[in-house]
Parts: C-alpha cells; structure tokens; sequence
C-alpha cells in the first residue's frame, strides 16, 4: 500500500479529513493526496501560500510572527496549520515552510530547513523543523514524504478525538 493510500485508510478509519497549508512544497502534499482514487472523501482543501502575503491573507498568519520569526520559523508554520484548520471543514491540518534552495539560505537557516507543523482538532498542534539535504527537488521530495509519514505514524498513535 502506497504511503498516501495507507494515510488515507487511516483517515477514513477516523473519520477524519485533512487539509494542508503549503508554503515550500508549492501544492506537491496536495497534489500526492490527490493523486490517489477517493481521496475526496478524506482531503478537503489545500492551501498553496508561498508568499508572506498569501500566508496572512488565506490563513490568517499575524504581520508580527512573519516579521519578528520570518516565513522559515516554527511561530509561522504553527499559525499556518492552525489557519488551515480553522478555514475548511477538516479535523487535522499538515503545514510546511522552508528554503528548498538553492539560494535564500542563511546561516541560521541553511537551505534545507524545513519546518512542519500538524494541528489537530480542537486546540493540539505539533511542530517540528527537519534539515533535509540535495537539491530543490530532492528537499522538496523529503519534505513532502516526511509530512505525510509523520502524520500516518502519529495517526497511528494517536486517533483523532
């Protein structure tokens, strides 16, 4: 069973639906779920919010977190995910923002950072920054296979309320 089928069992399993915010990863966790027959019935939206602009418009992320943290931190991506669950119809939302390179890295966030962020219904939210390595599309790639393993594991862990 492919790791997007196996999460969508999951889900359906819950009674559960997922969205997702997606800054780096340009819509692909959007696209991957998608890509599976059914999945309408446990996807409900993605957000595609690359700029800061969308971020704040779409979901709701405060001015202060993206000036004071930047789009890379974990206080936008919790804001992200928090955003994405409180604009659609689902029970858990996946955020993820990060610098798939090759340029826009610093010292203290390289190219490859990445952070993540799970909110689940009603008030619980995890986060966590990974550092992947490659080029844009192999950061990319990680991201998106990270984002939903996570998930699956934590889903079987801990169902959805």
């Amino acid at each position: 069973m492919s790791q997007t089928a196996q999460l969508g069992a999951l889900l359906q399993q819950q009674n559960a639906c997922l969205t997702s915010a997606e800054s780096c990863t340009g819509g692909w966790i959007a696209q991957t779920i998608t890509s599976v027959t059914g999945s309408s019935r446990w996807f409900d939206r993605g957000f595609v919010t690359y700029s800061n602009a969308a971020k704040q418009q779409m979901l709701g992320v405060k001015t202060e977190t993206l000036q004071q943290f930047g789009a890379v931190s974990e206080q936008t991506v919790r804001e992200m995910a928090i955003g994405a669950l409180k604009r659609s119809e689902a029970h858990i939302s996946l955020a993820v923002s990060g610098i798939a390179g090759p340029d826009g890295g610093t010292v203290d966030k390289p190219v490859g950072t990445v952070w993540f962020a799970w909110a689940f219904a009603p008030q619980r939210c995890d986060s966590v920054k990974q550092q992947f390595a490659g080029d844009r599309q192999a950061i990319r790639q990680q991201a998106v296979e990270f984002a939903l393993n996570y998930l699956i594991k934590k889903l079987q862990a801990t169902p959805v309320e």
